[in-house]
């Protein structure tokens, strides 16, 4: 696909907004109100707004290699803090998905460079968990089910932002794991139950 290309659909695209409503674009630059921030993985094939099947300005969305919510990650904790503070967000949802290009290669015993100390992050996780990932036999599913306790670590980081902890104090705000399965287009909800995977920790990340 070239550059003119791009263009020309983008044009396309504009029209065919315009004639079933000859007021979207005014009314979209009016301004957002999201409900939901979606904490995504780069990748090509995922994308966020199409996989749930919502509008532009439904959803406010974050992606990174291997949906990661680092707490070093000022990108991310700039995108929680906004979300929540300034857009009142009441869902948040951390999704990942099979056969996630990142996930495989932090179980890879491999210099990547650069991508070394974003992949530890994931490294972490395969050992916080190495006892149940290790019993799995089937190098696929053990592969898919890092793909899960991923996305429940950085859940878990979501949790742990002063943002969030604030803001459960005087309003609802839900956090979520989902996981896309690319091979049936479904999303799965990982149905993690925080209260007790924090219930022993929890004081030790309370900030107040």
């Amino acid at each position: 696909m070239d550059i003119e290309q791009i263009f020309k659909n983008n044009r396309s695209w504009v029209q065919k907004k315009l004639n079933l409503d000859a007021q979207y674009f005014e009314n979209l630059s009016k301004g957002q109100n999201p409900e939901i921030l979606y904490i995504g993985c780069s990748d090509s094939r995922v994308t966020a707004e199409e996989l749930m099947g919502v509008d532009p300005g439904d959803a406010f969305v974050h992606r990174n290699i291997a949906n990661m919510v680092p707490n070093t990650d000022l990108s991310a904790m700039s995108v929680i803090d906004y979300a929540v503070k300034h857009l009142e967000v009441k869902l948040i949802v951390v999704c990942g998905h099979y056969y996630c290009g990142g996930v495989k290669a932090a179980m890879q015993p491999a210099d990547l460079g650069l991508l070394n100390p974003w992949l530890r992050n994931i490294r972490d996780v395969y050992r916080i968990h190495e006892k149940e990932l290790n019993a799995i036999e089937n190098e696929e599913e053990r592969y898919k089910r890092l793909v899960e306790l991923n996305v429940q670590e950085q859940c878990i980081n979501v949790i742990k932002t002063a943002a969030v902890q604030k803001a459960s104090k005087v309003r609802e705000i839900a956090v979520h794991g989902w996981v896309f399965d690319i091979h049936s287009g479904k999303l799965i909800d990982l149905n993690i139950d925080f209260d007790s995977i924090l219930k022993e920790i929890k004081e030790i990340y309370r900030l107040g």
